[in-house]
């Protein structure tokens, strides 16, 4: 007989069994058992606990859940100052910064080859806290405060899945780990929507987002917030036997920075992730433009990059300046939000007729670029964001993101700043004077006036010569504004008219350019139904759907003649759809279009039946991220030659996740939901149907 007590026994299992999943789903992206699985583990333990309460400790999963709230925080002083970076803008700033290290480290004697050795890593944008840990234990969170005293924010940052409550592994007697709290981009996104299903104010960004919830004096709402935690850095440390380490008394563990963070890591600690060594200026800089470019598909904000010399004898060779360490610098992104006045709001017209709010700013630089509209998206937004002509704005741009408007800064407004009011200034579209309609249960007001708008007929003509649908190479969105402005092209027919001769008279054609469009236009004679049916742009009618109408159909003709029962007959398609679809043959101006399609001798071809069950038949996949041969639209078409559909978000319904290189949020999103994830290799792999 053992003694010991099977209950108590089946307590530890579970904990550290919980433990481990929180660690795969929380810190490293790799969730190994389902929600459901991992929620009939939790009850057992808190049943257990229940049982046995004199058992439940300090580090169970169970004590996530948040504590009584708070009257207010305490304030916390740093055994180790909390220092800032100094600021690099330009590589100008870099390659000075790096001449300072190495001109230093020569005289010291601790530069043998020609360039330094750097880590360099991503500047989260959240908000830099410190964890100390004493005997494995997580006894105390603060925030950085002014560097020298924070504010104890341990019963909200236990709430966070992503820190671990007790260390793995043979933990030193204080471990105290310097780190950022943030929130990813799709967690805040989700966070907004619930905000706005509640009627309460939605957060400006994911920093924001962030700052609040950990700030938040009841842990219990931390708790419902999804925060993630990353480390990066150490303040005290102390070995086993109480002696500070790299001060004399005891060693480091490590020898360089990036050695630092596998160690900590080791602890089940997350540490950043993509931290890389980088030789000299050159190498930095190398850093940085890689990562600026693949910015906007992080799963989270980064608003720079940081370098810090690697290693740590050369880190206390170099030392501090005031605040900031002289081995480390960030360097920093152009400013992705800026402030500047709204300074009025006019509209947008789209292909399918719909009304876009755009704001008119001062110009102001952002995102890299001087910004001098921005989009509001419709009136229901501006309302709810309560936009203002007049007002001082936050704007945002994130890598090639369309400039949007955030919201005002209501401290700033002016007396005189004007609600904005749609109907009564647009009560007509301004390209077509045709009368504007908002159909019920619509967010998006819409010109009615179709392809007499000329608005919607350049958006139309770029939409149906694009490659999912008549492929038309050379018909770029400039030769179509000129050609729609021109007056030589009224609809889509008039495409097929079109000469070399005359082609060649628009600027930057030349004869050659007019004579592949005129051949290009000659094959969009024959297309297939489904690009026609996707190339005319019937609202609701994406490339999937159009390609089940034409199978189930055969020909343009019948489709036009189909109610919507005989609609409702093909595959996915549902009420709205089928509506649409008769909606869109019913009108008069139409039907006139294909009239005229077929006297250019356009004569659409009907698609491939299918020929019995497709290996992916009922099956939704969404693609992200670049694959390392397919392109998006190759991948794409052998998904629905096997019967599959290709959607644009992860839902429940989703079967498979396919993700290449850089995936983003949809990735995220696959993991939280439980969705299988596929490489190419694994797709290739399903059309062949292994």
């Amino acid at each position: 007989m053992s003694g010991v007590d099977p209950a108590r026994e089946r307590l530890q299992a579970l904990r550290e069994e919980i433990d481990g999943h929180n660690r795969h789903y929380y810190v490293e992206d790799a969730p190994r058992v389902s929600d459901a699985e991992y929620d009939r583990l939790m009850r057992e333990l808190l049943d257990i606990e229940a049982a046995h309460p004199e058992w439940v400790t300090s580090d169970s999963p169970t004590q996530r859940v948040g504590a009584a709230p708070l009257s207010a925080f305490q304030s916390v002083r740093h055994a180790v100052r909390m220092l800032s970076l100094g600021n690099a803008f330009d590589a100008a700033d870099v390659r000075d910064f790096d001449e300072r290290i190495a001109s230093t480290l020569r005289e010291a004697g601790l530069l043998a080859g020609e360039a330094v050795e750097y880590v360099a890593e991503y500047k989260f944008d959240g908000l830099a806290v410190s964890l100390r840990y004493e005997g494995g234990l997580l006894v105390q969170a603060s925030t950085r405060g002014d560097g020298e005293t924070g504010e104890d924010v341990t019963l909200n940052m236990r709430t966070v899945r992503s820190v671990p409550l007790r260390l793995a592994g043979n933990a030193p007697a204080v471990l105290e780990v310097r780190g950022e709290v943030l929130m990813a981009r799709a967690d805040f996104e989700h966070l907004n929507a619930v905000q706005a299903q509640r009627g309460d104010k939605p957060f400006v960004n994911p920093r924001n987002a962030a700052a609040g919830s950990l700030r938040q004096l009841d842990p219990r709402v931390t708790a419902t917030r999804p925060l993630r935690f990353y480390a990066y850095g150490w303040g005290e440390l102390r070995d086993a036997d109480g002696r500070a380490m790299g001060d004399g008394q005891a060693d480091m563990p490590c020898q360089t920075h990036a050695q630092m963070l596998n160690w900590l890591a080791g602890f089940g600690l997350p540490a950043g992730p993509a931290h890389r060594i980088c030789l000299g200026a050159q190498g930095l800089l190398d850093f940085y433009q890689e990562v600026a470019a693949g910015r906007a598909r992080l799963p989270y904000e980064i608003d720079g990059v940081v370098y810090k010399v690697n290693a740590l004898r050369a880190q206390e060779v170099l030392g501090y300046v005031a605040r900031a360490p002289r081995f480390a610098i960030a360097h920093k992104f152009p400013a992705q939000e800026e402030t500047t006045l709204l300074l009025g709001i006019d509209v947008q017209v789209g292909r399918t007729g719909a009304i876009t709010p755009v704001g008119r700013l001062k110009p102001v630089f952002v995102g890299g670029v001087t910004v001098t509209n921005a989009t509001l998206h419709n009136e229901d937004e501006i309302r709810r964001k309560d936009v203002r002509v007049g007002d001082t704005v936050v704007v945002r741009r994130a890598g090639d993101v369309i400039p949007e408007i955030v919201g005002p800064v209501p401290d700033l407004r002016p007396a005189d700043a004007q609600p904005f009011d749609m109907q009564a200034l647009f009560p007509v579209c301004p390209v077509c004077h045709s009368a504007i309609e908002r159909p019920e249960g619509e967010a998006v007001a819409r010109c009615t006036g179709g392809l007499f708008c000329p608005a919607q007929r350049k958006q139309t003509l770029w939409h149906a010569a694009s490659r999912k649908a008549l492929d038309i190479e050379g018909l770029g969105d400039k030769l179509i504004d000129q050609l729609v402005d021109s007056g030589r092209v009224r609809t889509l027919a008039n495409l097929f008219t079109l000469n070399e001769l005359e082609l060649a008279a628009y600027p930057r054609m030349g004869e050659k350019s007019a004579r592949n469009l005129v051949e290009a236009i000659a094959a969009a004679r024959r297309p297939a139904l489904s690009r026609l049916l996707y190339a005319l742009g019937v609202r609701h009618v994406g490339e999937t759907t159009a390609r089940d109408v034409a199978r189930h159909f055969g020909s343009i003709e019948a489709v036009m003649a189909a109610d919507e029962d005989a609609l409702l007959q093909v595959h996915d398609v549902g009420p709205v759809v089928a509506a649409s679809i008769r909606r869109f043959f019913s009108e008069p101006h139409n039907r006139e279009v294909i009239e005229a399609l077929k006297r250019v001798g356009v004569d659409p071809v009907p698609d491939e039946p299918v020929q019995g069950r497709k290996v992916l038949e009922g099956k939704t996949l969404v693609l992200t991220g670049t694959l390392p041969t397919l392109t998006r639209d190759a991948a794409t078409q052998l998904i629905l030659a096997a019967g599959g559909k290709v959607s644009g978000s992860v839902s429940r319904k989703t079967a498979w996740v396919v993700a290449g290189e850089d995936a983003g949020s949809k990735l995220a999103k696959a993991g939280d939901l439980g969705v299988a994830v596929l490489d190419e290799d694994g797709l290739k792999a399903l059309l062949a149907g292994d």
